[in-house]
């Protein structure tokens, strides 16, 4: 059998079909990968243009990598489909930060496997709660569907948050 570097393309296209239907992989990230930096850039440009900048509550990369905070991401193969991160506000809750799913992988579960995860390391952490903001707006629709799926409730803000007309605040126990 040929190896898929070899340019076979039968060989290429055998690796192909087995590297997508491998499960996909969540890695813990140190958010240094060069698609990983453009996923997130694109998801600060697409957060500042939904929503006024005093409601854009998006960590940039700086903010992902302090120490109270977990990233992950979701590969399939060598291609990344998606990420998210806990952020610690007290021994007991956390909050998620920076849901976002590739332009690639939209609408094939990338969220929800995400989502899943979070909820799963929220746990094995010993958070009883785990709370979240996004917006109000139209196009944030899906999002709050999604966590609503999840357990996930509207709430008041929490943290350092206040009332903003632009904002949803939802949570969970765990």
């Amino acid at each position: 059998m040929s190896h898929p570097s070899d340019g076979n393309p039968v060989g290429d296209a055998v690796a192909l079909v087995l590297c997508k239907i491998k499960a996909m992989e969540i890695r813990l990230d140190d958010l240094s990968s060069p698609a990983v930096v453009a996923l997130l850039c694109e998801h600060l440009v697409d957060m500042a243009s939904s929503s006024p900048p005093e409601s854009c509550h998006a960590l940039d990369l700086e903010g992902l990598k302090a120490s109270d905070v977990a990233f992950w991401t979701l590969w399939q193969c060598d291609e990344l489909a998606g990420c998210g991160a806990l952020k610690r506000l007290d021994a007991q809750h956390a909050e998620i930060k920076s849901m976002r799913t590739a332009s690639a992988f939209h609408r094939k579960g990338i969220a929800s496997q995400i989502l899943e995860h979070l909820i799963r390391e929220a746990s094995e952490r010993a958070y009883a709660r785990l709370s979240l903001e996004t917006g109000s707006m139209p196009y944030f629709e899906p999002a709050r569907r999604l966590y609503a799926k999840f357990g996930f409730q509207v709430c008041s803000p929490f943290a350092n948050y206040t009332e903003d007309p632009n904002s949803v605040f939802m949570t969970r126990t765990l």
